[in-house]
């Protein structure tokens, strides 16, 4: 079901989500030595995060107009000799904070290059009827190794030596590049219609717009998503502080509850191809988002750890099943030589309406307590199913054929 290939681009994957997750503590660790400036702190993660917003699209332009595989390679090759300069300037005492703000966008420009080439890779190395499996496994591969293992890690390797998680991201953006180039195939995408050659880029991102809107099911699917989307960074942005003052747990509790939000995660992949196989995308979507609220309501109301546990787990549970019957459905619907333009779409609608979840979540959890974000969440998560068409009114637009 799968080709040769699939696998060495699922190592790539995993590699490099490695020593993503590792940076991802790693870097806020590092700040907070260098300063104690809140307001520069608050920078390093802004930079990190605004090519997300700025990016997203042309870089979806550049997916859909150049080698995806080339574009995998070059940006995991960029972001290891990245990675690998701020090691070394740790390592020699030089890092200042400016340093860090500039390496931070570096590498979040790096990842959404690299998000867009990737948005291709899974429908050209494995046909419709594996896609689903496909993805399962990518999103399980790369859970395990950023939040699981990458992130727990980071915290060891920088208590020994702060260089040293940064010294290890780099190597594995160079092993994640260098396997990449292992696949063999033509990883370019299709010619346009009139294969008149590459059009403007503003014209290629409006071409793909267009397209999307004129698809009702992946269209309201984008906004189903955003709203899906604004509550989970919401309540993953106030999780410390319902940690700490809801269920009275210190930094080991609230990485405890992280850990179950991934093993929920993948189980969550574990199931999803068998319940999209039986109950179709949009019933298991519409039952990802109810459950979604559910869950949410279950943490606002749990009257101890172990409740909240089993909350965040199946949270983690709905939520990974969203979010890969979404992504089969596109593979499926989109053509190839729009993929990179419609995911880093999706990818933009999702950060925007992260970054304003948060700072919802934010407000509220300061005006009425951090149960509020979970009652409010639940509340939103109910009407996600709203934006979605019906299944027999776009029985077409739900389908799973290859386009």
């Amino acid at each position: 079901m799968f080709s040769r290939g699939f696998p060495v681009l699922w190592a790539s994957v995993t590699i490099s989500s490695l020593g993503s997750g590792m940076r991802f503590v790693a870097l806020p660790l590092l700040a907070v030595r260098l300063t104690d400036d809140a307001r520069l702190i608050a920078l390093v993660a802004l930079a990190g995060q605004l090519p997300s917003l700025l990016l997203a699209l042309p870089a979806g332009a550049w997916a859909d107009r150049f080698d995806r595989r080339r574009m995998l390679f070059r940006a995991d090759a960029a972001r290891a000799l990245v990675v690998g300069a701020l090691a070394v300037a740790v390592a020699t005492g030089t890092a200042r904070i400016g340093w860090l703000v500039l390496a931070a966008l570096l590498l979040g420009t790096g990842e959404v290059l690299y998000s867009a080439g990737w948005a291709g890779m899974v429908p050209t190395l494995v046909p419709p009827e594996g896609r689903a499996r496909a993805n399962a496994r990518m999103q399980a591969g790369a859970l395990i190794s950023d939040t699981l293992l990458g992130t727990p890690l980071g915290a060891v390797l920088f208590a020994l030596a702060a260089a040293l998680p940064f010294a290890v991201d780099s190597l594995s953006f160079a092993g994640a590049a260098a396997l990449v180039l292992l696949l063999r195939g033509d990883f370019r995408p299709g010619p346009a219609p009139d294969a008149a050659g590459p059009a403007p880029m503003g014209r290629q991102v409006t071409e793909a717009l267009r397209w999307l809107r004129d698809r009702p099911v992946l269209f309201r699917l984008c906004l189903a998503g955003g709203l899906s989307g604004a509550v989970s960074s919401g309540l993953i942005a106030v999780l410390v502080l319902y940690t700490g003052r809801v269920q009275h747990l210190g930094p080991t509790g609230f990485a405890l509850l992280i850990a179950a939000f991934a093993v929920g995660g993948l189980l969550g992949s574990a199931l999803t191809p068998r319940l999209l196989r039986h109950w179709g995308v949009r019933t298991t979507m519409v039952a990802g988002a109810l459950g979604s609220a559910a869950c949410a309501l279950l943490v606002a109301l749990a009257p101890a750890p172990a409740v909240a546990g089993l909350g965040v787990a199946a949270y983690g549970l709905t939520e990974f099943a969203w979010m890969i019957g979404g992504l089969t459905l596109r593979q499926a619907q989109v053509p190839s030589r729009l993929l990179g333009r419609v995911a880093m779409a999706y990818q933009l609608v999702f950060s925007a309406a992260g970054a304003a979840g948060a700072a919802l979540a934010g407000v509220l959890a300061q005006q009425w307590g951090p149960r509020a974000p979970y009652f409010v969440g639940a509340a939103l998560l109910l009407g996600v199913p709203l934006l979605l068409p019906g299944a027999r009114r776009e029985a077409a637009g739900w389908a799973l054929a290859g386009s």
